[in-house]
This record gives C-alpha cells, sequence and structure tokens, in this order.
C-alpha cells in the first residue's frame, strides 16, 4: 500500500465514531436505585418519581424495598441513591440522627403530613390519655405495622409515658393493618392503629386521630427527600430530578387511589404524569 493515511483516517474516524456512540449511549442509559418501604404514601411517590426518570429521561430505575431503618443506612453507604420517604422532623428523627452527615436532605416534597394513632369516628373516646381506661373494648391492642418504622418507635414511648396500662402495640405491615381496620369496621368494633396522612383508608373510612396531649407524635410532618451524599457530583441530572420533585397531598392521594383499584403501581404512575404535564415540567427543569 502505497499512501496508507487515508485509509488508516478512515479507520481512526469508524473509531473515534463508535466511541463517541458508545459515550453517547452510555450517558443516556444512566441508572439509578431508588429505596423505599412498602407503605403505600411511598409506594406511590417512588413509583412516580421511577415513571418520570424511564419514561422522560431514559434512566433505568431499580426499586429496592426495605424497612425504614435499612433505607436510611444504605443511602448513606451509597449503596443506593436516595429515597423520596423520609417523615421529618418527628418520625424519622431517630435514624437522621444516626446517619445525618452521609445523606444530603433536598426538603420536602410534600408538606402537612402528620402521623399518630387512629381510630373508626364512631369511637367515644378522644384522645390517647383515654386509652388505657378502655383498654379491653380495644381487645388490649394498638395495631401496628412494621416493627422499625418510626410510628412503631413513638407508639411504644406512648406505650410508656401517658402510661397505657393494657394495651399492647402489634406489628405487621401496611397491608395487615388496613386489613384488620377494615374488618373491625365492618363489625362495627372498636380499634385503634397506627396511622399517616396522606392514605387511602381516610378515603375509604371515616377516621380520626386521637388528642396527643404529650406530643408524643409531634405536630404537622413533612415528607423530605434524602439523597446520598456524592450524588450531586455524581449524576447532577438525577439529583436536580429528585431536588425539583414537589406535589400536593391532593396528587399523592390520586395515585394511592389508582393503585389501590388497579394493584399496578407503574402503570398508575404512568397515567398521573400523563396527566399532569406541567408539575413534571417543572420537575425536569435542569
Amino acid at each position: 500500500m502505497k499512501n496508507p493515511a487515508p485509509f488508516l483516517k478512515c479507520i481512526l474516524a469508524g473509531a473515534l465514531l463508535l466511541f463517541c456512540a458508545a459515550g453517547s449511549a452510555a450517558a443516556e442509559n444512566k441508572t439509578a436505585r431508588l429505596a423505599y418501604v412498602e407503605w403505600s404514601c411511598a409506594t406511590a411517590a417512588t413509583y412516580v418519581v421511577k415513571a418520570v426518570l424511564e419514561e422522560e429521561l431514559g434512566y433505568d430505575v431499580q426499586l429496592v424495598r426495605m424497612d425504614a431503618e435499612f433505607i436510611w443506612l444504605k443511602t448513606a453507604s451509597g449503596d443506593v441513591d436516595g429515597f423520596v420517604c423520609a417523615w421529618l422532623p418527628s418520625l424519622h428523627r431517630f435514624f437522621y440522627g444516626k446517619v445525618e452527615y452521609n445523606v444530603d436532605d433536598l426538603g420536602p416534597n410534600l408538606e402537612g403530613t402528620r402521623v399518630g394513632l387512629v381510630v373508626p369516628d364512631y369511637v367515644t373516646i378522644d384522645s390517647v390519655s383515654e386509652l388505657a381506661e378502655h383498654a379491653e373494648a380495644f381487645g388490649g391492642r394498638i395495631t401496628g405495622i412494621d416493627p422499625e418504622a418510626g410510628i412503631m418507635r413513638l407508639t411504644k414511648k406512648a406505650i410508656g409515658e401517658y402510661p397505657l396500662p393494657g394495651m399492647e402495640l402489634v406489628s405487621g405491615s401496611g397491608a395487615s393493618m388496613t386489613e384488620t381496620l377494615g374488618r373491625k369496621i365492618e363489625n362495627r368494633k372498636w380499634v385503634v392503629v397506627a396511622g399517616w396522612t396522606p392514605h387511602w383508608k381516610f378515603a375509604r373510612w371515616d377516621l380520626k386521630y386521637l388528642d396527643d396531649p404529650k406530643n408524643i407524635y409531634g405536630g404537622s410532618e413533612a415528607i423530605h427527600t434524602m439523597v446520598r451524599a456524592d450524588l450531586g457530583t455524581n449524576d447532577p441530572r438525577l439529583y436536580r430530578l429528585l431536588d425539583n420533585f414537589h406535589w400536593e397531598t391532593e396528587d399523592i392521594q390520586q395515585v394511592m387511589e389508582m393503585i389501590q383499584k388497579n394493584g399496578k403501581p407503574y402503570d398508575s404512575a404512568v397515567e398521573w404524569i400523563s396527566r399532569n404535564p406541567d408539575k413534571v415540567e417543572i420537575w425536569l427543569e435542569q
């Protein structure tokens, strides 16, 4: 070959194009790992974020279900990128205190939330302090959720500080809690559960929070977005989306109701974002 230069130039140009294409594909095919607790509100919010990341930004999002404490620990260690179901200032204060220097709090994504002990409205007491004298009517049980949840920790504290002799906190899951609640209401039985807002149970049944004069459960809560400390540097696009994510109680209630009806969290999330392009557009601002 008398003059290999043109041939070599073609080879190098082709290799450069392949390299750039591969780099572009890698940039477009970002991955994200988000943790969540299997609560109805956490499921709704997490799947909406997943749907936006996958449908609008081309991410491959892996969702990891964990107990409440582990979502904090795994975010702090960098095993997951973050989560959108941190209840502050009261409910998750204990977990936050363990890892606050290794996570980045992006602030509230939903405000005006609440936790506490919940009863059907036909129950004739109005305060946590009245539970002890009516323990028998409640079967001596407060129906809870997963044992490591923040609301379980606060309820154990309430049992000790009010105090509530004769009342036992029974752990389970969000699903088992609502199943028990529904069964008791159907039979007009007294029942008290560890509850929180937003939750679809308030749309289905007439319920009320018991007053908490000792303020064990705190006042108004907010749900925050938490990410690993280095996410802003390592994946600024994902960081900005999570930082921009904010919605109203009406929004999350719509998604929870859709999931409750069809049992398909991702399909419900995709449908919701298709109906709310203006909100999604704000989340996508870079």
